[in-house]
């Protein structure tokens, strides 16, 4: 789904040689600008985080604009982002310092929201002829606050998950204090969608009929990478 910028902040920021266009979202790493992490961790009680951020592009510069969304995708009011929007020239890198400056947050779970960076294309005005659409991608990673003194380590939190399947459904039990991102989630012979389990809670998904099994999946750890398959035993 697309949508039209660029919004009345972002006018008064361009000068005459960038025109900006439409928008659509992709991963960590979009249209010559790339995030430093996959996902963001960030200790809980830290005043600062920095994430750097790269344009490998040969001979195209960019606007980045950069915030913080809550789960539900609505913009976040407890991050201070900076520089929030600035231009990265061609092969170059930046940094952004991401502040939490929000209410407590809970000491024994983690809390997730999402960073997004929106890279916005440069046009030279002297080189346009006719009608031109240049499209801006964005990027959009998971950013967990982690309190600092949790019982137990991350890599251990895929090994605590529980899970049923019955009466169509997938039960799956996370008593970590950890979101669990689960990829390749498997019952039986069936590959479920991606999925991520909160801390302290349990997940529900539809599971086609006839599906049954062993109950399968692979995780994505602190560092984006993705871990051994590993079976999820009975609740």
């Amino acid at each position: 789904m697309t949508r039209i910028i660029p919004s009345a902040f972002i006018n008064k920021l361009i000068t005459g040689s960038f025109l900006f266009a439409m928008t659509a979202i992709t991963t960590a790493y979009a249209g010559g600008i790339g995030l430093g992490a996959t996902r963001i961790i960030y200790p809980q009680g830290d005043k600062q985080i920095s994430l750097p951020v790269t344009n490998t592009s040969e001979s195209n510069a960019f606007l980045v604009q950069s915030w913080v969304a809550n789960a539900d995708q609505s913009k976040s009011t407890d991050f201070i982002i900076t520089p929030p929007l600035f231009v990265m020239h061609p092969k170059k890198e930046n940094t952004v310092r991401i502040m939490y400056v929000g209410p407590d947050l809970p000491t024994d779970r983690e809390s997730v929201f999402f960073f997004n960076s929106k890279a916005i294309p440069s046009v030279d005005k002297s080189k346009l002829q006719g009608n031109t659409l240049q499209i801006a991608t964005q990027s959009v990673i998971k950013l967990f606050i982690r309190p600092k003194k949790l019982p137990t380590p991350s890599i251990d939190a895929p090994k605590t998950l529980r899970c049923l399947t019955t009466n169509g459904k997938l039960t799956i039990k996370n008593p970590s204090p950890y979101y669990v991102s689960l990829v390749q989630l498997r019952v039986g012979s069936t590959t479920l969608t991606n999925t991520m389990v909160a801390p302290m809670n349990s997940l529900e998904i539809a599971v086609p009929a006839g599906s049954g099994g062993q109950v399968n999946f692979q995780t994505v750890n602190d560092f984006g990478a993705t871990t051994p398959v590993q079976s999820c035993p009975g609740a």
